[in-house]
């Protein structure tokens, strides 16, 4: 496996003296457990390592009981530096009182335990941090595998990455496309949802919810309003219930509706959705098409390109504090649009497709934004662009 990006800053982290909390989240399946123990593995000081996704059950009795014997083996051993990982803490209700009490205790009593706690569900970390930790935690976000990370990793080709997406643990099965997608589907999308949305939530229309993703991934770098999809859905639902749960497949890493950029926050706000995955794979593992069937669908294939564009950007909106959104008037479009303090840039995909699109000029008389490129025929090449931060195109 190789060493991802983050993993130098846990390990500087954890080498620092003991001073905050430090907050490992993201989707499942990304590899937040491997990073932790690849660190692990390479620091100096001793470790306890425990998740709660292995205890039935898991609570706050199971938590303090794990934090003791963290303390324990210091008071044993004399250790004067120690470190406690919490793996899925999101599973033990009222996880966030139970550990702003005892690292406080540790505070006082110069107990020098270095906290990691880990996560999968977004919405559930970021309110128990916010609600009781404010101020004792750094928190960093780990997201899908660049297509750069699934080369180097797994010799994925730009095809691959466009099909496949980036899904480690699955990378081992494409091979057999229909065992991948029973993978995919099985121990991943459907652990997700039932795990880290429908037990950590209130949903009343969990079938309301599973049709909303599927639509959602099958429209992936598409405008849809929201009053259709509801047309479209077996099970009708409010708008603002659908508006809900595609924000709760958001904090999953599984799904998410750009807003339009208006340079107007409400106006933003209420606009068509454009659906996009966070990972190419939730499309391609419900499809019936194999990939050599899907590149010989030209325009599918220019979806599903324009959606691998699309998750690089949205991946890294967590790591490089720019917003990502998209623009339309009329017929004229601009796929992407990425902001940054007072600079936008515009970004059009295209992968054979004619070009006679008005988008970029009307966009630009408009909006005046900082740059504009173009991705793919004529433009960036589409490796090229995978492999690159779009920060650098500020």
């Amino acid at each position: 496996m190789i060493q991802r990006s983050y993993f130098q800053t846990i390990k500087n982290r954890l080498n620092e003296p003991r001073s905050f909390i430090q907050v490992l989240y993201g989707p499942r399946q990304v590899g937040k457990t491997t990073l932790i123990k690849q660190v692990l593995d390479e620091i100096s000081a001793p470790f306890l390592f425990a998740t709660a996704d292995d205890i039935i059950g898991a609570d706050g009795v199971w938590l303090r009981t794990t934090w003791n014997e963290a303390r324990l083996k210091i008071k044993t051993a004399k250790y004067t530096d120690f470190v406690l990982v919490i793996d899925e803490i999101q599973k033990i209700e009222n996880w966030s009182e139970i550990v702003k009490k005892e690292w406080d205790s540790d505070t006082f009593n110069d107990i020098p335990i270095k906290l990691v706690i880990l996560g999968s569900s977004s919405l559930l970390i970021q309110k128990g941090l916010t609600e009781s930790l404010a101020g004792r935690f750094e928190a960093i976000a780990i997201t899908h595998w660049s297509f750069t990370e699934m080369n180097e990793a797994f010799d994925f080709d730009i095809d691959d990455y466009i099909w496949f997406g980036g899904y480690p643990g699955s990378a081992k099965l494409i091979k057999d496309e229909e065992r991948w997608k029973q993978y995919i589907r099985t121990s991943l999308i459907e652990t997700s949802i039932s795990r880290d949305i429908l037990m950590l939530s209130q949903i009343e229309k969990p079938a309301l919810l599973r049709r909303l993703f599927n639509i959602g991934c099958s429209y992936s770098a598409q405008i849809l309003s929201l009053t259709k999809v509801q047309g479209e859905l077996m099970e009708k639902g409010n708008i603002t219930t659908l508006s809900n749960y595609l924000s709760l497949l958001k904090s999953a890493g599984l799904l998410c509706g750009l807003e339009k950029f208006s340079g107007d926050i409400i106006r933003t706000r209420s606009s068509k959705p454009k659906f996009q995955v966070f990972n190419n794979a939730l499309i391609s593992s419900q499809s019936e098409l194999t990939k050599d069937m899907a590149k010989n669908d030209h325009k599918l294939w220019g979806r599903l390109v324009e959606s691998a564009i699309g998750m690089h950007l949205l991946n890294k909106t967590y790591t490089e504090n720019f917003n990502l959104y998209y623009w339309n008037e009329n017929s004229n479009e601009v796929d992407f649009v990425i902001e940054k303090g007072d600079k936008i840039i515009g970004i059009e995909v295209k992968s054979g497709k004619d070009s006679t699109n008005n988008g970029m000029a009307i966009f630009e008389s408009k909006f005046h934004p900082t740059a504009l490129y173009t991705v793919g025929t004529n433009g960036i090449p589409i490796e090229d662009f995978l492999r690159s931060n779009p920060s650098n195109l500020f």
